[in-house]
């Protein structure tokens, strides 16, 4: 039976994750502008294959291909409608790809949607808790080891995910900023904020 994250933190393990997935899905011919998310669907073999490159490198942590998998991230994608459909199916890959090799975690990722809350934008708090709560849910129900909030700068936003992914699920939640620099976010937020 494999070990949870929250034990393996407890017990001191240090755990490697993957990254810079959409430098390599561009090195694969992802091409610019394309979101990632939609080759979960047009090129699973090519997800299937970076998440199984991250594991042979020894990765004990994947995550999902679902950064950009809210609803406003997805709203000029042909996969708009499919937003729950195109979470589970990520997690699908991404636990295939772990089974691999005994013990690796599948984080359900979840970045920024790409827009700026009220006032500074158009995006209201509850649309944002409702579209990270719609993903959490998906990802939950895909059959994520826990849910990874990253590379945030806006705190606002941040909290707002953080009230959805609560909302919508009980697995254990890992929250990640964005500096530039090492010292503010792009937000001018600091690390003590």
């Amino acid at each position: 039976m494999k070990r949870s994250f929250i034990d393996r933190l407890t017990a001191g393990e240090i755990l490697v994750a993957d990254g810079a997935t959409g430098t390599n899905l561009q090195a694969a011919g992802l091409g610019l502008g394309v979101p990632p998310e939609e080759w979960i669907f047009d090129e699973p073999d090519k997800i299937r294959a970076l998440h199984r490159a991250f594991v042979d490198a020894g990765s004990d942590i994947i995550l999902t291909n679902t950064f950009g998998g809210t609803r406003m991230r997805l709203r000029e994608s042909p996969y708009l409608d499919r937003v729950a459909e195109l979470n589970q199916r990520a997690v699908q890959l991404a636990c295939a790809a772990a089974a691999a090799r005994a013990g690796v975690l599948v984080a359900g990722s979840m970045g920024p949607t790409g827009l700026l809350l009220e006032p500074l934008g158009e995006l209201t708090h509850d649309d944002a808790v409702n579209a990270y709560a719609e993903q959490a849910v998906a990802l939950t129900e895909g059959g994520v080891d826990f849910l990874l909030l990253e590379t945030f700068f806006a705190l606002e936003e941040a909290t707002a995910a953080i009230e959805g992914v609560q909302r919508a699920s009980n697995l254990p939640l890992v929250v990640s900023f964005s500096y530039d620099q090492g010292a503010r976010t792009m937000m001018g937020l600091t690390p003590a904020q």
